[in-house]
C-alpha cells in the first residue's frame, strides 16, 4: 500500500526528522487559505500514487496566496498516469543550496533492509543508478542490530563534509530507519534532503510503501489507504480476495497459483505476446471468484484476448469451468477465451463447456500459442 506525501509526512515528522509544516487542500480556497497562514512563497503538489509529478504540471511555485489557490484549481481534477488528483498539499517554499537521495527498500537478495544515499537527489534515483551508479552507496542492515550510529555517519560523510550537516544526516537516517521497521514498509525515501544556504538539513519530500501483510494488525495503517487514487480495477480485484496487478500488454490471464501465474507470463512472453495483468484467483473453488476475475479482465479495454490457465489440485476445475459459463451468461465478453484446464474433475470441466459450445486445452503450450495468436489477429 502506498502513502501519499502528507501521510508518509506525518510519519516521519512524528519520529523526529525536520521538515516544513504543510497542509492539505481538497478545494482550491483551502490550498488559500493554507498558503496564507504559512506566509511567504509555497508550493502546491498533487497528492497522487505516482513518479513524476513535477514533469507533468502537478508541482507549482506560488509567490501568494492567490497564487497558490490559481495553481490548486488546474491542478486538483487532473490526471497524472491514469490518476486523478483529488488533494493537493501547500508548504512552504525552500531555499535549497544542495539536494541529496536517502532511502531504504527491502532488498530480497539479501533479505534485509537496504539503504541507498547519493549526493545526486531531486531526481528520479532508478535516473541515477542508470547513468551514474557510482554514485550511490547501499548498506545492507542486519535487522537484528539495526542501524548502528559509526554506520549511519558513514552513508552522512558520503553526502556532506560540515561535521553538523553529517550528524544531522545520521540521525535522520536512523528516524528514517525507526518509521520504516516500525511500519512494516517496504520502502521509505526522502527525496530531496536538502541544505538550506544557513546550513538546516531538511526533508522537503517522503515516500512510503507499506507491506499490505502488515495491514491487517495494524487498522490505524489500513485506515491510510486511499482507493480513489489506486488503479480501480486492482481496488475491485482486492475487495473481491483475487491477488491482481495490472499490467500493459493485451493478453489477459486467469490463473490458480502465484507460481503458475508467473510461469503463464513467462511462457506468454515466449510466444511473442505480452500479458495484461497478472491474476492469481487462488486455490479456492468458488465459481464467483471466476466470475469477478473475467469482469475485471474484460474492463480493460486494451485486452484483446483471455486466457485461463487451471492446474486443478486444491481448485476444482469443474468449478472454474461453472464460473466462466456464469459470466458469460451475466455479461457479453467480446474477446475470445482460451480454457486450459487440467487436473480435479477435469472431465467434468470439460463436459460442462462442451455443454455451452466452448472447448478446453489440456497443453499449456498449445493454449498459450493459441491465446497469443487470437490477441495479435486482434490487435
Amino acid at each position: 500500500m502506498n502513502l501519499h506525501e502528507y501521510q508518509a509526512r506525518e510519519l516521519l515528522k512524528a519520529a523526529g526528522v525536520p521538515m516544513f509544516e504543510g497542509g492539505v487542500a481538497s478545494t482550491p480556497a483551502e490550498a488559500e487559505a493554507i498558503a496564507a497562514h504559512l506566509g511567504g512563497g509555497v508550493v502546491v503538489k498533487a497528492q497522487v500514487h505516482s513518479g513524476g509529478r513535477g514533469k507533468a504540471g502537478g508541482v507549482k511555485l506560488a509567490k501568494s496566496p492567490a497564487e497558490a489557490r490559481a495553481h490548486a484549481e488546474k491542478i486538483l481534477g487532473m490526471t497524472i498516469k491514469g490518476l486523478v488528483v483529488h488533494k493537493v498539499l501547500v508548504v512552504p517554499a525552500a531555499d535549497i543550496a544542495t539536494e541529496a537521495y536517502v532511502g531504504l527498500i527491502m532488498d530480497r537478495g539479501t533479505q534485509r533492509p537496504v539503504f541507498m544515499v547519493s549526493a545526486a537527489g531531486g531526481v528520479d534515483i532508478e535516473e541515477v543508478a542508470a547513468t551514474n551508479p557510482e554514485k550511490i552507496t547501499r548498506l545492507a542492515v542486519d535487522p537484528v542490530y539495526g542501524l548502528l550510529p559509526h554506520q549511519a555517519l558513514s552513508l552522512a560523510f558520503t553526502l556532506y563534509t560540515d561535521i553538523k550537516q553529517v550528524r544531522t544526516a545520521a540521525r535522520i537516517m536512523e528516524q528514517l530507519y525507526q518509521v520504516f521497521t516500525a511500519n512494516g514498509a517496504t520502502l521509505a525515501e526522502i527525496n530531496p534532503l536538502v541544505t538550506t544556504p544557513d546550513g538546516r538539513v531538511l526533508a522537503l519530500d517522503a515516500k512510503i510503501s507499506i507491506d499490505d501483510n502488515e495491514l491487517d494488525r495494524r487498522p490505524d495503517l489500513a485506515a491510510l489507504r486511499d482507493e480513489s487514487a489506486e488503479e480501480p480495477s486492482e481496488v475491485a480485484a482486492r475487495n473481491a480476495s483475487l491477488t491482481f496487478i495490472k499490467l500493459d500488454g493485451n493478453v489477459g490471464c486467469v490463473v490458480n497459483g502465484a507460481g503458475l501465474a508467473m510461469a503463464t507470463m513467462d511462457l506468454v512472453k515466449y510466444y511473442g505476446g505480452d500479458p495484461a495483468n497478472f491474476l492469481d484467483i487462488g486455490g479456492s473453488s468458488n465459481p464467483d471468484k471466476v466470475v469477478n476475475a473475467l469482469r475485471i479482465i474484460t474492463s480493460d479495454p486494451n485486452v484483446k484476448a483471455i486466457l485461463f490457465n487451471i492446474f486443478g489440485g486444491i481448485t476444482r476445475t469443474d468449478d472454474v469451468a461453472n464460473g466462466i459459463v456464469a459470466a458469460t451468461r451475466e455479461f457479453k465478453v467480446n474477446v475470445p477465451i482460451v480454457i486450459r484446464l487440467t487436473g480435479t474433475n477435469e472431465k467434468e470441466a470439460f463436459r460442462i463447456l462442451e455443454g455451452v459450445g466452448m472447448t478446453a486445452l489440456s497443453d499449456m503450450d498449445e493454449a498459450v500459442a493459441k491465446v497469443v495468436a487470437l490477441a495479435k489477429e486482434a490487435a
